[in-house]
């Protein structure tokens, strides 16, 4: 209200080539503001439009319990688990306060673990990704990392980088983990680290 008396004063004092000025000015004015309220509705559309909702479904002290061919692989344990359900995409679990995962041999006992802080399943992609403070433990090595993922189609481990820790003491570190899903054997690339020495001779 105060801009419109503003011009209206400022219109009744202004004529010939000024009042032509005044109306372009006025024009490019009015423009700039429906620019503007343009601008500002496609930012809320957007926003709007990228909100997600989720559902979680909370369940606390959870076994989790793999089989393959009517046998059981493993046992794990997970102090909470999450089943989240996105408005839009694909439901999924997060295990927030981490995860406890045994190796289990056919005699069901513990030949390894797994454990993080922090995973999430996607159970349609049959991944599972394990974060922070990774710990792969079996009889021949432990694996340290920050992320490791579980692909069950391929039936293998991948992890970007981390360190590998022999029985015998000897350390690598490396980029492009992976094992087969019973970390019988592995492979890193670009190892480097160090090695106990006998005698004089590597091992």
């Amino acid at each position: 209200m105060v801009n419109r008396l503003s011009l209206k004063h400022f219109n009744y004092r202004t004529s010939g080539f000024g009042r032509w000025t005044f109306y372009l000015l006025l024009f490019i004015f009015l423009f700039s503001l429906s620019s503007c309220e343009g601008d500002d509705l496609k930012k809320v559309s957007s926003i709007a439009a990228n909100k997600v909702t989720l559902t979680k479904d909370r369940t606390y002290g959870v076994e989790i319990i793999y089989s393959d061919s009517a046998k059981v692989k493993a046992k794990g344990y997970a102090p909470i688990l999450d089943k989240v359900t996105p408005s839009a995409g694909i439901a999924y679990s997060e295990m927030p306060k981490g995860v406890k995962i045994y190796f289990l041999d056919d005699f069901l006992k513990s030949k390894g673990t797994i454990t993080s802080d922090y995973a999430i399943n996607k159970e349609a992609e049959k991944i599972t990704i394990f974060r922070k403070n990774v710990v792969v433990v079996t009889d021949n090595m432990t694996f340290t990392t920050e992320e490791l993922t579980w692909d069950e189609n391929k039936k293998k481990y991948f992890s970007p980088a981390g360190t590998v820790t022999t029985k015998d003491g000897n350390i690598l570190n490396g980029t492009s983990f992976e094992a087969p899903q019973d970390f019988s054997t592995y492979s890193i690339t670009m190892p480097s680290g160090q090695a106990n020495v006998e005698n004089g001779k590597l091992p």
